[in-house]
């Protein structure tokens, strides 16, 4: 895999650039009018975030809840309960597949099949951002859940596909998220929301976390910023990789 471009994000005139709409628009612009997978959906957030920017936008999650308030929020769009190793749709049905904080959550054997599926289904490239396991956010929200394993997994899963000639690295961003909470209530309410199978985690270990967010947060008029770095890579096959 190609060496990564560590991007300074601190600069406010930067931080634009480097969120995930901001990957998206600079590496798959234009997006109006575009036909969009949304691997992982969860409740519709990005899809509607890609909507507004006239994109067709369809999601897959395997949450059937999920995908019930992803229809209720977000009408326009075509949401289906599916996992990310088995796609129910057809060879290069969509201009681009994106995969936003969603492949660390397929179980590592299936990561290889979910790369796979996602390929298959984009006539064009396959962007994947991912958090690192680094990072204040990060490592304040390691006592609710530790996802040192499965973050590193899904990276060394992208390289191994890469490595095996099953995609090209086409371009690859490291940058850090920038993220602000009023408090430790509203960092965990954030997690949770994520996974709610962390709520029992978060309520017992409130004074933990609550005393990490204090160490590592820095507090700006917005709030207290906990920095998540993430990996953006988008991937082409490779017949039209370059």
């Amino acid at each position: 895999m190609q060496a990564h471009e560590t991007v300074n994000a601190s600069p406010a005139a930067s931080r634009p650039a480097n969120t995930a709409l901001g990957v998206i628009e600079a590496w798959l612009g234009p997006i109006a009018g575009r036909s969009l997978l949304d691997v992982g959906c969860g409740r519709g957030a990005l899809a509607r975030a890609l909507l507004a920017r006239g994109a067709r936008v369809s999601g897959i999650d395997p949450s059937a809840e999920a995908i019930h308030e992803a229809r209720a929020a977000v009408p326009e769009a075509e949401f289906v309960d599916a996992g990310a190793e088995a796609l129910p749709f057809a060879d290069d049905s969509f201009d681009a597949a994106i995969l936003l904080n969603s492949f660390h959550h397929v179980p590592a054997p299936l990561m290889p099949g979910a790369l796979a599926e996602a390929l298959r289904v984009s006539r064009g490239p396959v962007l994947v951002i991912e958090p690192l396991a680094a990072g204040a956010f990060f490592e304040a929200m390691r006592p609710v859940e530790d996802e040192s394993v499965i973050r590193a997994a899904a990276q060394a899963a992208i390289a191994r596909h890469v490595a095996e000639g099953r995609a090209v690295v086409g371009r690859a961003l490291d940058y850090d998220e920038v993220r602000h909470f009023s408090g430790v209530d509203a960092f965990l309410a954030k997690i949770v929301a994520v996974d709610p199978a962390r709520a029992e985690a978060a309520r017992r270990l409130r004074p933990e976390v609550e005393a990490l967010v204090a160490r590592l947060g820095v507090r700006e008029r917005e709030g207290l910023r906990l920095d998540q770095p993430h990996r953006a890579i988008l991937l082409m096959p490779p017949a039209t990789g370059s």
